[in-house]
């Protein structure tokens, strides 16, 4: 069992600071959400716009290797046309 005197206080200082940082995750996230509806109601894809600032996060070479391999997928797939596909 945990000592009343500086060990509680610690813990009780920990705790104070997560719930702290739950609220400030809670506000910022609000405001992200407004920033969304605004964008919607400007006439932008919210879904798309989170898509962007997803791969915005991603490092460029790595982005590309997924794209590269996406593609890759989608072609095996059949879900893209072969640009062969076009003559015939």
């Amino acid at each position: 069992m945990l000592e009343q005197g500086v060990a509680g206080e610690q813990l009780r200082s920990i705790i104070e600071r997560i719930e702290n940082l739950e609220e400030e995750k809670k506000t910022i996230s609000d405001d992200i959400r407004e920033v969304y509806a605004e964008a919607k109601g400007n006439g932008f894809d919210a879904k798309i716009l989170r898509q962007v600032v997803r791969i915005r996060k991603i490092d460029k070479a790595e982005r590309m290797e997924q794209e590269a391999i996406l593609d890759l997928y989608m072609h095996a797939l059949g879900m893209v046309p072969d640009l062969s596909d076009k003559d015939s």
